[in-house]
């Protein structure tokens, strides 16, 4: 299948490599081998990909950044597709628009430049726009439903859909994009204009509460678990005792209970094995039941 992928690649700077590690490709820096990676540099390429995926009835799955990912021991079959390259970006007036692999860093500094207000609290998340847009990423009061206008998708037969925010059900770390198979090409944010000192300043501010609250000196995949009603994850953990607990090179971190950290060398059996043990306990105390927000790929 690599050679009958990279032939119908129309664009010099497509990727497609066997066996690749995915620890490579997360921010847990955590995973084995991709059976095949492709990362495709333009739309064509990618609906050539599906096209010889669905006809020779292999699995494929989206990649984006790999911040909220991971990826088993053992690796993943099928196809791993990175958007990585299908980051176009620019603005105009006060529509900025993203490819899928942009860096939601690099979009909200280019809202800066142009004194457009409304995605500071994205500074910091380590996400692309396409994955961001798939569990609707938010952070400090405010989520990607705030300010998304359109995205613009490509279903799994390759067909491309521009659809309003209002079409993709955007919730609490969750969108229909999944369900419906679609791949995010671009989205498109409607940001209101500002004044540049004030936006500089807000970014400043979430950036230094990060750096202090966040471990953001180890490998990680953000938050481990979605936050349940009523309740903090972090709390929680932390008063189940657990704060600093460590399977293997795998560890709660001592400075937010809500990160499990690759500390030392961590595996993703380390990993579930501590996450399972956090769910035990945490219910044991709380009687709260914890839901990972962390995906999952291979097995386990």
């Amino acid at each position: 299948m690599e050679q009958i992928i990279k032939d119908a690649f129309v664009s010099k700077q497509s990727v497609c490599m066997p066996m690749e590690p995915m620890s490579r490709h997360t921010s847990f820096r955590i995973g084995g081998p991709a059976e095949l990676f492709v990362c495709p540099a333009v739309e064509e390429d990618l609906a050539e990909v599906l096209r010889i995926c669905r006809e020779s009835r292999v699995l494929w799955r989206i990649l984006g950044n790999g911040s909220n990912l991971l990826v088993s021991d053992k690796g993943c079959e099928g196809v791993v597709i990175s958007t990585e390259q299908l980051s176009g970006l620019g603005v105009n007036g006060n529509l900025l628009r993203a490819g899928a692999g942009q860096l939601l860093g690099r979009a909200a500094h280019l809202a800066l430049e142009h004194s457009l207000t409304g995605m500071e609290f994205a500074a910091g998340i380590p996400g692309s726009a396409g994955g961001a847009l798939v569990m609707n990423a938010g952070a400090y009061g405010s989520e990607m439903k705030d300010i998304l206008k359109s995205a613009r998708v490509m279903t799994g037969e390759g067909r491309i859909l521009d659809l309003p925010a209002g079409d993709l059900e955007l919730g609490y770390r969750t969108s229909c994009i999944p369900s419906r198979g679609y791949i995010v090409l671009e989205a498109v944010y409607e940001l209101r204009p500002g004044d540049r000192g004030a936006i500089e300043e807000r970014m400043r501010e979430l950036a230094a509460r990060r750096r202090e609250k966040q471990p953001l000196e180890y490998p990680s995949a953000g938050s481990t678990f979605k936050r349940p009603q009523g309740y903090f994850a972090g709390k929680l953990i932390e008063d189940a005792g657990l704060r600093g607990y460590q399977v293997g090179g795998a560890q709660v971190s001592e400075k937010h209970c809500g990160f499990v950290i690759n500390k030392d060398h961590a595996t993703a059996g380390h990993v579930m094995e501590l996450c399972s043990h956090i769910r035990k306990t945490v219910k044991e105390i709380s009687g709260v039941e914890l839901e990972m927000e962390v995906k999952r790929w291979g097995e386990f």
